[in-house]
């Protein structure tokens, strides 16, 4: 017996691809080892490579001093894609209708995964002949119309290279290299998969939608994982989702001292979501329960198409991928028809006695013997399992990861896709001229596949079918297989905002209460808040910071806060604009308003009662005295400055803006002016008193009329000036009082306004320092006293008003203006007539000429 068990283990074959057998066993792996090979002649050949394997190994023979090409572990789920392909030439060829007086035919060679066996069985079929001779065709008029494989990107690519050469068309159903998109590279080739551009763009798009920004990746360490891994996080950086940690799985010594480095970085790491990506291969897999297995089965794997379309391959770690989401394509092509069925019962060793690969998986998965002793001793050192003879009952549907519903159509569809091309290039179009092999890709490209519901199916500009792509949910079965449940769908062709379909409440997932996993550096800003980013941190680790003041967020994590309009503010949790509160003396919502109503109604009573008794008492001596129109005037002007409150109160428009400056500033200084023309009066009066005097001419009316005329006159010449050039306005001043717009009126010229108040301080201070000198005369009622105090009131409060004017806003100002309105007005009613009033209310006695001519000699 051959001891070869120690020698060709998995491990030594993973290690090595060259494997030394003993001596003794290598006569019977020469008659056991055989080309998988697979041909049906035919008018039209199609070349097939196909990788129905795992793995190869080179086998060295050393009494030959030669080697071998060993394809090792038959793959069952790569077998029926080999059986698709079978059935699709048998269709047809059936259909009368697709090329008619033609045959289709086949020739297929396994490649086993890997590139140079891949590259071999390429110029095999061109050549005709088990040793290929590059350039040179042995069978004649062999017509090879395309070829179709193969399943990896790793045997495809250069495939695609050699057959770009020839100028034959190539339609792979799993590579899924972006560099295959170049179209000058690869003119000839097609895929009915598409690249890991589309489906790291699917992936980057699931993260983003259940919120995990901070992920880890493992993958393979080689070219296609380090591709891959430059592709993925391209796609995830513009999602703004960032990579916590990259660990790449090999299998040499390097590696080895590594695990616990990697086992302690996953340990540690903060995110609970970890990408797959890189080489789909059994030895990747298998790696990861040897060194990872307690880590990864506290997170949720996310796997691209690659992974999703190899079950059994995954199938080596169920416990790790249990739970995990991956994603399939989803192809609008159904192969479960009972013809499909039939063919698949009628696969058995016994009937396909020339199917050297139908055998090895029914020892593979029946543990059925062969009646090759050669390949029963093989097996017999390489596996573990006893074989035994099989009752022949056995059935291919029987194997789990052969069954329909585990596989795709998309082998198939590749077949299908060019005999369809090749049925419209020979029956439909002009006669050709040239080899056809030049022109078949011409109608590839226009190949379309409608289905009775959803969209059309055709190549895109870079070769790729596309087609959607189904979410499922990897649970374990009570048999130990890893199922899938459908969740989601992913549609290219939809618009952008619902090109993602995910029924969230159908996930199964690894944490307690089965919430959906924590996957970020931080937690989510709420609305009213932005991200601040945190200084050597990656942009998916940040602070959470209030907005600045005027400023909102209405959405989560945002990146910055935007500024209301101007006329509206954020509300209390900064989350929306409102619009802001209008502030201004309002006679609803200030009880100030009110105060200030009630008081200016309560003068203007009082002073229209005043003039009430004035005019009652008109010709009595005390209301004579001074020269009465001018008390009249005087007591007119109070009523109307009373009255011009009520432009003050209520929302400002530009009209009363306009009034309430100009009517207190003209009723003030007709009041004013009738003082300062009593004060005159009382001044002439004593001079004229002089025998002899000449002051005479100046008693009367005309004097004191043309004083309050004249003085009168200037202000309103002001006031005129003053609207015309710029008159006041309202005002919306949004910048005084956050969140608040204060409603309130603009001097317009502040040249203006100034005028018009130190116009009227003006006569107050003339009034003033006259009344002041002759407060002291003799006369029947000298009311110069009097007009002293009232001076001395108005000009303070006024004086007073100026600088508590500019120190407030808004309506305080107002209240300001009101204030010394009222306060003005009321000291000039009570200093001038409260005396008089109360000698005619309550001193009757004194009311009359001869008291008064008594006072006046006294």
């Amino acid at each position: 017996m051959c001891e070869m068990a120690s020698k060709f283990t998995k491990t030594e074959k993973r290690r090595s691809g060259v494997q030394p057998l003993n001596p003794a066993c290598n006569l019977q792996i020469i008659k056991a080892v055989k080309e998988y090979e697979y041909v049906q002649e035919g008018d039209i050949m199609i070349g097939g490579v196909m990788a129905s394997h795992f793995y190869m190994a080179n086998v060295i023979f050393p009494p030959y001093k030669s080697n071998r090409f060993l394809c090792n572990s038959p793959n069952q789920q790569a077998y029926r894609y080999l059986v698709d392909f079978r059935y699709a030439i048998e269709q047809t060829n059936k259909d009368p209708a697709r090329l008619p007086n033609l045959t289709l035919g086949y020739h297929i060679y396994d490649s086993c995964g890997d590139p140079r066996k891949a590259v071999r069985s390429v110029l095999q079929i061109l050549s005709g002949t088990r040793e290929p001779v590059p350039n040179y065709s042995c069978v004649g008029k062999r017509n090879i119309a395309g070829f179709i494989g193969d399943l990896t990107s790793e045997t495809t690519v250069p495939i695609a290279q050699i057959l770009t050469l020839y100028g034959y068309s190539q339609i792979s159903y799993g590579a899924t290299d972006p560099s295959l998109r170049d179209r000058v590279a690869f003119p000839y080739f097609f895929r009915t998969v598409q690249s890991d551009e589309a489906n790291y763009f699917a992936i980057s798009k699931l993260l983003r939608h259940f919120g995990w920004t901070w992920v880890g990746i493992i993958t393979s360490d080689d070219i296609s994982g380090e591709r891959e891994h430059h592709s993925l996080a391209k796609y995830l950086s513009r999602e703004g989702i960032c990579i916590e940690f990259t660990i790449k799985i090999c299998t040499n010594e390097e590696h080895t001292k590594k695990l616990n480095q990697y086992e302690i970085i996953i340990q540690e790491s903060s995110t609970s979501v970890i990408i797959l990506s890189g080489t789909v291969s059994t030895m990747f897999v298998i790696e990861l329960p040897v060194t990872l297995n307690n880590v990864l089965q506290e997170k949720t794997l996310i796997l691209s198409s690659n992974w999703g379309n190899n079950d059994i391959v995954v199938g080596y770690a169920v416990e790790i991928f249990n739970y995990s989401l991956v994603f399939v394509p989803r192809y609008h092509y159904d192969l479960g028809t009972p013809e499909m069925s039939r063919f698949l019962e009628d696969l058995h060793p016994s009937k396909f006695l020339d199917d050297e690969l139908i055998e090895d998986i029914f020892m593979m998965f029946h543990l059925c013997l062969s009646k090759d002793q050669n390949k029963n001793e093989l097996y017999k050192y390489i596996y573990i399992n006893t074989l035994r003879n099989c009752t022949g009952q056995e059935r291919i549907t029987d194997i789990y990861h052969f069954r329909g519903e585990t596989n795709s159509p998309r082998v198939h569809l590749a077949v299908n896709i060019m005999s369809q091309a090749l049925h419209e290039m020979l029956f439909i179009k002009e006669s050709i001229q040239y080899p056809y092999k030049y022109q078949l890709h011409c109608y590839l490209k226009k190949h379309q596949y409608s289905p009775q519901t959803g969209p059309t199916f055709l190549f895109d500009e870079h070769g790729e079918y596309i087609s959607g792509l189904r979410i499922y949910n990897y649970i374990i079965s009570a048999e130990g297989y890893l199922n899938k449940m459908l969740f989601g769908e992913f549609s290219p062709w939809a618009p952008p905002d619902q090109q993602l379909n995910v029924t969230s409440s159908l996930i199964q997932w690894k944490t307690n209460n089965n919430e959906i996993p924590r996957a970020q550096c931080s937690d989510n800003c709420p609305p009213g808040y932005r991200k601040a980013p945190k200084p050597g941190a990656q942009s998916c680790c940040y602070d959470c910071v209030p907005c600045s003041e005027g400023e909102i967020s209405n959405t989560t994590d945002s990146e910055s806060c935007i500024r209301c309009p101007d006329m509206e503010w954020p509300n209390e949790k900064m989350i929306q604009c409102i619009a802001r509160n209008e502030e201004f003396l309002s006679y609803s919502d200030n009880v100030v308003s009110a105060i200030f109503s009630f008081i200016s109604v309560l003068f203007f009573l009082i002073t229209e009662v005043i003039l009430g008794f004035f005019i009652t008492y008109r010709d009595r001596p005390i209301v004579r005295a001074n020269n009465r129109s001018l008390s009249f005037l005087l007591l007119v002007s109070i009523k109307l400055s009373f009255l011009s409150v009520f432009l003050f109160l209520g929302r400002p428009v530009d009209i009363t803006c306009m009034l309430r400056i100009i009517t207190f500033g003209i009723t003030f200084s007709i009041a004013v002016s009738s003082l300062l023309a009593k004060t005159i009066m009382v001044c002439v009066a004593f001079k004229a008193t002089k025998p002899g005097s000449s002051w005479r001419k100046w008693l009367g009316v005309k004097l004191s009329n043309s004083v309050v005329l004249f003085c009168s006159s200037i202000q309103i010449i002001i006031c005129m000036t003053w609207l015309a050039i710029s008159p006041p306005f309202q005002e919306l001043d949004i910048h005084t009082s956050p969140g608040t717009i204060i409603i309130q009126c603009n001097e317009g010229s502040a040249i203006g306004f100034y005028s018009v108040i130190g116009y009227m301080g003006l006569l107050a201070a003339v009034s003033f320092v006259l009344a002041f000198l002759a407060r002291s005369l003799p006369d029947s009622f000298n009311e110069a006293k009097y007009i002293t105090f009232s001076m001395l009131l108005f000009c303070s409060v006024w004086i007073t008003m100026i600088p508590a004017y500019l120190s407030t806003k808004g309506k305080n100002t107002v209240c300001v203006e009101i204030f010394a309105i009222l306060t003005s007005s009321a000291g000039l009613l009570a200093s001038i007539f409260l005396p008089k009033c109360y000698i005619i209310l309550l001193r009757p006695d004194m009311n009359t000429k001869s008291y008064l001519h008594y006072n006046n000699n006294v």
